[in-house]
C-alpha cells in the first residue's frame, strides 16, 4: 500500500491530514461513529485561515489524509474535493477557529452517554474521578435545534466562555484543543466521566467532592498540559492500534 505523500500537499499540512484521518479512525475503533456525522476539524499549519474536516457521505472508516476537506473559516472548499461538507460541522467548528487563536483542534461527538448527560437539567456532576479532572473547564449551551445556522456559531461561542469543554444541551459535548491529541484526550474524559455517572444513577446518592478537592484534581491533571504532552502519548497508542487494524487512512 503506497503511503507517499501527494505532490499537490504541502508536508506540513500532510502530516495534518494523516493524524486528523488518524483521529477518525480512532473514533471509529472506540465506538464513536454515528453513521456519517459529527465531526472533528485540525487547522491547517501555517494557514491560519483554513481547517481540514471530514467529507460529508463518508464513514469513519473511511476518511483518509487525502480526502479529508480543507474549507476555509466561511466554509468554502479550498481546492479540489470529490465530496462536500455537512454545514451543521461548519456552523460552530468554523466559528471556533475564527476566534479562538489556540483551538486548533475541535471535535464533537454524540455517545449514548455523553449526550445523556447533555440532556440532564444539572448536566455532569463533578463526583468521579473523570469530572473531578474537568472541573472549571466546563460550559454549556442552550439547544437551538440542529447546528446549521450561521448565527448560532456566534452564540455558542459566548457559551464557551474559553473554556476547553461546552456540552451542547439536549445534543452532545464539544472538545476544543491546542492539539487534536490534547482535544481527544478531553473528549475520553469527558465520555468517561458521562459513563460513570449514569452507572451511578439510580444507585444511591453520590459522595460529593469538595472544591478544595476538585481543585487540586484540576491543578494534578498534568495530562492536559502541553508542557507534558497534552496526551500524545495516548494518541500514539490509539494510532498504533489503528495502524495494526487498517493503515488506509495514511492514504
Amino acid at each position: 500500500m503506497n503511503f507517499a505523500r501527494p505532490d499537490r500537499f504541502a508536508p506540513e499540512e500532510w502530516e495534518a491530514r494523516v493524524q486528523l484521518a488518524a483521529a477518525y479512525r480512532i473514533f471509529d475503533h472506540l465506538g464513536w461513529t454515528e453513521l456519517i456525522y459529527n465531526h472533528i476539524s485540525l487547522r491547517v499549519p501555517g494557514e491560519a485561515q483554513h481547517y481540514l474536516i471530514n467529507p460529508f457521505g463518508l464513514h469513519y472508516s473511511e476518511v483518509c489524509a487525502s480526502n479529508l476537506v480543507k474549507v476555509d473559516l466561511a466554509g468554502k472548499v479550498v481546492g479540489h474535493s470529490d465530496w462536500p461538507i455537512n454545514p451543521a460541522g461548519i456552523t460552530f467548528h468554523g466559528a471556533i477557529h475564527a476566534t479562538l487563536p489556540g483551538a486548533h483542534a475541535v471535535m464533537h461527538l454524540h455517545t449514548t452517554a455523553t449526550q445523556a448527560v447533555c440532556c440532564l437539567k444539572d448536566g455532569l456532576s463533578f463526583t468521579n474521578f473523570y469530572a473531578a479532572q474537568l472541573y472549571g473547564k466546563v460550559a454549556y449551551h442552550d439547544f437551538e435545534g440542529i447546528t446549521v445556522h450561521a448565527d448560532e456559531g456566534e452564540r455558542i461561542l459566548r457559551s464557551a466562555e474559553g473554556r476547553s469543554v461546552l456540552l451542547l444541551r439536549n445534543h452532545g459535548p464539544v472538545t476544543i484543543g491546542e492539539t487534536l491529541p490534547q482535544a481527544l484526550l478531553l473528549m475520553w474524559t469527558v465520555n468517561r466521566a458521562c459513563e460513570v455517572q449514569l452507572a451511578m444513577q439510580g444507585k444511591g446518592e453520590a459522595i460529593p467532592i469538595s472544591r478544595a478537592v476538585l481543585e487540586k484534581c484540576v491543578a494534578d491533571a498534568l495530562q492536559f498540559n502541553p508542557k507534558y504532552g497534552a496526551g500524545q502519548d495516548s494518541f500514539a497508542a490509539l494510532q498504533r492500534l489503528v495502524d495494526r487494524k487498517d493503515p488506509s487512512y495514511r492514504m
